[in-house]
């Protein structure tokens, strides 16, 4: 059911009464009863959606804890999303790699990989739409839509659409390895 690659493997998996084993538990709950999320090759909340190919996102496996965030939507259909390590993600998070066809609402346009750096911080309910870049240490708002990149990172974002609110120091921002 789970690719070798992220199970049972990383900080989550320490011992059998650590985290990602309860993960497990509500993963297999929602795909049997729930028919949530099948065909994705890692445990994942069975209260978020990985719609399209959940292959396609690229994450550590130290950040598994990103996708047991309630209320996530990862829309993966024909492109990838990479996510940093040491990176948060809140709850109600969407992050989107296509959209509707105004004039055909069957097909998707706009079709475009997001890159999400290192150290990056998303806020609650933000939705982060396709084709953005946000480099390392990019903290985005509760509630911004982020429409463009960001790609110098050290900032933070916020608003509708996302603009710059704050630079960061570089000097001040360490890594975090979630370790």
């Amino acid at each position: 059911m789970y690719n070798s690659e992220f199970f049972p493997k990383g900080r989550w998996f320490s011992n059998w009464r650590s985290q990602g084993w309860k993960w497990v538990i509500a993963d297999f709950w929602g795909r049997i009863f729930l028919k949530q999320n099948k065909g994705v090759k890692f445990p994942c909340s069975p209260f978020s959606v990985i719609g399209g190919n959940g292959n396609a996102i690229k994450f550590d496996v130290n950040d598994l804890d990103n996708f047991h965030s309630p209320n996530c939507y990862f829309q993966v259909w024909d492109a990838q999303i990479h996510i940093g390590q040491g990176t948060y993600i809140a709850p109600g998070v969407g992050i989107i790699t296509s959209n509707h066809d105004v004039y055909d609402l069957d097909k998707r346009r706009d079709v475009s990989d997001v890159h999400i750096g290192k150290c990056c911080w998303i806020g609650m309910n933000a939705i982060i739409l396709p084709g953005v870049t946000l480099g390392d240490h990019t903290i985005v708002g509760a509630g911004s839509v982020v429409t463009k990149s960001f790609s110098e990172g050290y900032r933070v974002v916020g608003g509708n659409p996302a603009k710059t609110v704050k630079l960061l120091d570089k000097e001040e921002c360490r890594d975090n390895n979630k370790k």
